[in-house]
């Protein structure tokens, strides 16, 4: 059962931490995790950016090579190293990341043992959180150890759903899931909100879904859709957040949208969006990422052109 408050106790100072969780792949988690993250830090929030999925895409979509990592969120799992050495710059103002690599992979299997195995992460980010404001976590697409362990150290939950067919599919075993968690780990947990992926306007079936998702979740349901856009698809390739590869994108726009309405359920100050500082800095990587990423984008064209 879901509760109808979902916001954070007044008064508190360390960070919120959201997950963004839905066992279904492909629905758009990582890109509003790193989407909301950069708005977020861009709009003068302290964000922390964890990506507890073993594919490392939150990793990556921040430009950040993860075979130059010294340690990643598996070495913060198993012990082998605190948050505070694991957690990288990713050239950005006021974001950092604590970084995957397909190593997660085997820490359900290691931790099975493990005393207080579900709390790992909590207990992991707990020295840290007073150096946030948000805390975001990139979960991976299923409701093993990794995902009970990313709900176990959040206040919150953020659910992307894709605007196709059998969209609710599994949802409800993802609820059954936060309920768990909350009787048995966490009992403030609860649901921030449901954002609605992939939209397209010229498909009754995306309509169709967002309306049924509505009559689920009717007091839950983001305002605001992602759209389904090409330019979506292709600024993890460059390394950026679509804000950052195209900020006058659908896109861009609707996530920026998101995030101010996520500040606002939180009853947070509005994000400051005049950065001029920023601003260049996001020039300044456009330029370097095109000059880097030549050869991904002319894959990109010639497979468009196959």
């Amino acid at each position: 059962m879901i509760r109808e408050s979902a916001r954070p106790s007044a008064g508190r100072r360390s960070a919120i931490t959201i997950a963004l969780a839905n066992q279904k792949g492909g629905v758009g988690k990582t890109t509003t995790a790193v989407s909301l993250s950069v708005a977020l830090a861009a709009g003068g929030y302290r964000v922390l950016l964890v990506d507890i999925d073993p594919q490392g895409n939150a990793t990556s979509s921040l430009g950040i090579e993860k075979t130059d990592l010294e340690y990643t969120i598996y070495d913060l799992l198993v012990g082998n190293a605190p948050a505070q050495d694991v957690i990288v710059e990713t050239g950005r103002e006021r974001l950092q990341l604590l970084p995957s690599s397909p190593e997660l992979a085997g820490a359900e299997v290691e931790l099975v043992g493990v005393s207080a195995r579900e709390s790992r992460l909590k207990a992991g980010l707990d020295p840290v959180r007073d150096a946030y404001d948000l805390i975001l976590v990139d979960c991976p697409p299923s409701l093993g150890l990794i995902t009970v362990n990313a709900m176990t150290a959040a206040d919150l939950v953020l659910v992307p759903i894709q605007c196709e067919f059998l969209a609710l599919e599994g949802v409800g075993q993802l609820i059954t899931t936060i309920d768990l968690v909350r009787r048995h780990l966490n009992p403030s947990l609860d649901i921030i909100g449901v954002l609605m992926t992939m939209y397209d306007g010229r498909t009754r079936l995306s309509q169709h879904v967002v309306n049924e998702v509505r009559s689920y979740f009717p007091e839950r349901i983001f305002s605001e859709v992602i759209p389904r856009s090409v330019r979506l698809a292709e600024a993890p390739s460059y390394g950026q957040a679509i804000i950052e590869y195209d900020r006058p994108s659908r896109g861009a726009v609707a996530y920026r949208a998101v995030a101010a309405e996520l500040l606002e359920r939180l009853h947070l100050p509005p994000m400051n969006l005049a950065q001029p500082a920023d601003e260049d800095r996001i020039h300044d990587r456009n330029g370097q990422a095109a000059a880097a990423a030549g050869s991904v984008r002319e894959t990109i064209q010639e497979g468009a052109a196959q």
